[in-house]
């Protein structure tokens, strides 16, 4: 494996690990900080508040960096537009992580546990992929 790859597997798991530390892996836990008007679970919001804050501060300092130690560039996205497809699957993610407890991070997480739920929620998140890019495929296909 190489060093890219070995970075990408350390973050990876280090990742992981700090979703389960953090109980991101529990859907209840989920629910509860969605459940604004009823019995409201407010720790999430230091889990996410503790991630901006350590990439508020690492992130500029990263940036001051020709490269990034294991690539030859940095990967940083180019478009900064709105449009229905953004809107759309920003809908999606927010319906399916509402009802399922699951974004897509800690679902992974959440299969090493075992969850039931984590592997309803990673086959149906494999199926919308799959959906994904047979629709868009197609779509590019016919407009040739």
């Amino acid at each position: 494996m190489t060093r890219s790859g070995l970075a990408a597997l350390g973050s990876g798991l280090l990742f992981g690990v700090g979703l389960t530390v953090s109980g991101m892996v529990q859907p209840l836990k989920v629910v509860g900080f969605l459940d604004v008007v009823g019995a409201w679970d407010p720790t999430l919001a230091l889990v996410m508040g503790g991630a901006l804050a350590v990439t508020a501060l690492a992130f500029p300092q990263i940036l001051r960096r020709a490269r990034p130690l294991w690539a030859a560039s940095f990967s940083l996205p180019t478009r900064q537009d709105v449009d229905a497809r953004l809107l759309a699957g920003a809908a999606i993610f927010g319906v399916g992580w509402g009802l399922g407890g699951f974004c897509p991070g800690p679902a992974l997480a959440s299969l090493a546990l075992g969850a039931p739920g984590a592997w309803i929620f990673a086959a149906a998140m494999a199926a919308g992929m799959l959906l994904h890019r047979w629709v868009f495929e197609a779509r590019a296909t016919l407009s040739r």
